[in-house]
């Protein structure tokens, strides 16, 4: 059985990208882009409501690329995967 976790309300989950460490030919590349904390949208939830029951959905779309905060959001580990909720 597939474990799916599905965002509520306005919030988002996001796979973090990690930065390659070698290049395609072999060269290995400085550890200090490591600091750069960027992570694809893998799934969103389905907006709020504002005080007149209006629905406001997310101007974000699965597949855009977003920053990171440095100490924000959840840390998830779903199938041997890391990601963050936020």
């Amino acid at each position: 059985m597939a474990k799916r976790l599905v965002p509520a309300f306005n919030r988002i989950l996001v796979e973090k990208i990690v930065p390659p460490t070698k290049t395609n030919t072999g060269i290995l590349l400085p550890e200090k882009n490591n600091k750069l904390n960027s992570g694809k949208i893998v799934a969103i939830g389905p907006g709020i409501r504002d005080k007149d029951g209006k629905h406001i959905p997310l101007s974000l779309k699965e597949g855009d690329v977003v920053l990171l905060p440095e100490y924000g959001g959840t840390e998830v580990k779903l199938e041997e995967k890391k990601g963050y909720g936020s």
